[in-house]
């Protein structure tokens, strides 16, 4: 008799999950970042929500299953604080320039810029 590898417990709840009002269907919509392809219609929010992660739930069994790698929860992933960007070197003068100008540097300059998009 062959034992089965033990499966990580995956907590759905960690997942990154929202939920909005779709006008032009009449019912709220809950989606799961990590999961893009997702999505559950309801009538409330609460519905809309409890859907979603019933799905998901499904959906990471038949994951573990077929062997393949479940997405960790953004929430409970680790950040180093670094990312690497790359931009035609046209735009890399023009910000390079942009942030000399406001004496920054261009790190602090990227920051602030992305920070108010937040």
């Amino acid at each position: 008799m062959t034992d089965t590898p033990e499966r990580p417990q995956i907590e759905v709840s960690h997942y990154t999950y929202r939920v909005a009002w779709l006008a032009e269907d009449g019912e709220f919509v809950a989606t799961v970042a990590e999961f893009p392809s997702l999505s559950w219609l309801a009538p409330t929010q609460f519905e809309a929500l409890d859907g979603l992660e019933s799905v998901l739930a499904d959906v990471i069994v038949d994951i573990q299953e077929q062997g393949e790698d479940v997405p960790e929860p953004i929430s409970e992933r680790s950040f180093s604080g670094k990312f690497n960007l790359r931009l035609g070197e046209k735009l890399h003068r023009e910000v390079a320039l942009r942030a000399a100008e406001e004496n920054l540097s261009l790190n602090q300059w990227v920051v602030r810029k992305l920070m108010a998009d937040t």
